[in-house]
């Protein structure tokens, strides 16, 4: 029988340990350089004293503010007010605002400002009109004689939007309002109120192509301007 076999095996045995001991004196100068860096990371380089490791702080989260909503230069909005079947008419210019409510019966003009992306308009009275702008129109609440609606307004464009009439003629006060609105299914809604002397009287309609045009109230002849011919007037 060969003597070769237990004289190999120990020989393996021999390179398996010495292949150890050198991985364990390798791997033992790196543990302790690491263990050495770890304290002179807790010691203070001036009194070698152990000083508390220092924590990252946790990063800032940015706040953002929304910006106050932007009231446009101009802007012009029309539209129906809920439960009552009537309409309501609002422009801005430059911040000021003017405003008109007509249900056929009851009428009411309104002046203020708009700030921020809201306005607040008064009118004769208590009448008021309370409202938030945004997305191309304007939603809130007309009050007029001690009731309330809501509305919703959207962007009026010509001939939709607000008219006004007024004029002296042969010594009487003639003042009229109307309001156009857009249908959707085509062709438009269109409410208004007149008097002369403070006395209701008759309104007639607009015309629908030229809403300025001339028209006869109670027989006198005036000439409806739109929003911008008296909303610095009225200011």
């Amino acid at each position: 029988m060969s003597r070769l076999g237990p004289i190999v095996t120990l020989a393996a045995g021999a390179v398996l340990a010495a292949g150890l001991g050198v991985a364990s004196i390798t791997a033992a100068p790196a543990a302790e350089q690491a263990v050495a860096t770890a304290d002179e990371a807790t010691r203070s380089p001036e009194t070698g004293e152990e000083t508390a490791a220092a924590e990252p702080s946790p990063s800032e989260t940015p706040t953002f503010e929304e910006p106050e909503p932007l009231v446009p230069e101009k802007a012009d909005y029309a539209g129906r007010v809920k439960d009552n079947g009537g309409l309501i008419a609002i422009s801005i210019r430059d911040g000021k605002a003017v405003g008109y409510f007509c249900d056929g019966k009851t009428e009411a003009w309104f002046k203020g400002n708009a700030t921020s992306g809201r306005l607040t308009l008064k009118g004769s009275g208590k009448a008021t009109v309370k409202a938030e702008l945004g997305d191309g129109g304007a939603e809130g609440q007309v009050a007029v004689g001690g009731r309330k609606w809501s509305f919703v307004a959207g962007t009026a464009k010509k001939p939709s939007g607000l008219y006004r009439a007024s004029a002296v003629v042969r010594g009487a006060q003639v003042r009229a309002g109307w309001i156009v609105v857009r249908n959707p299914s085509g062709g438009y809604t269109q409410v208004g109120a007149a008097s002369q002397d403070g006395e209701p009287v008759d309104i007639p309609r607009l015309d629908g192509d030229d809403p300025t045009s001339p028209v006869s109230v109670n027989g006198a002849t005036v000439t409806p301007e739109d929003v911008d011919g008296f909303i610095e007037e009225m200011s």
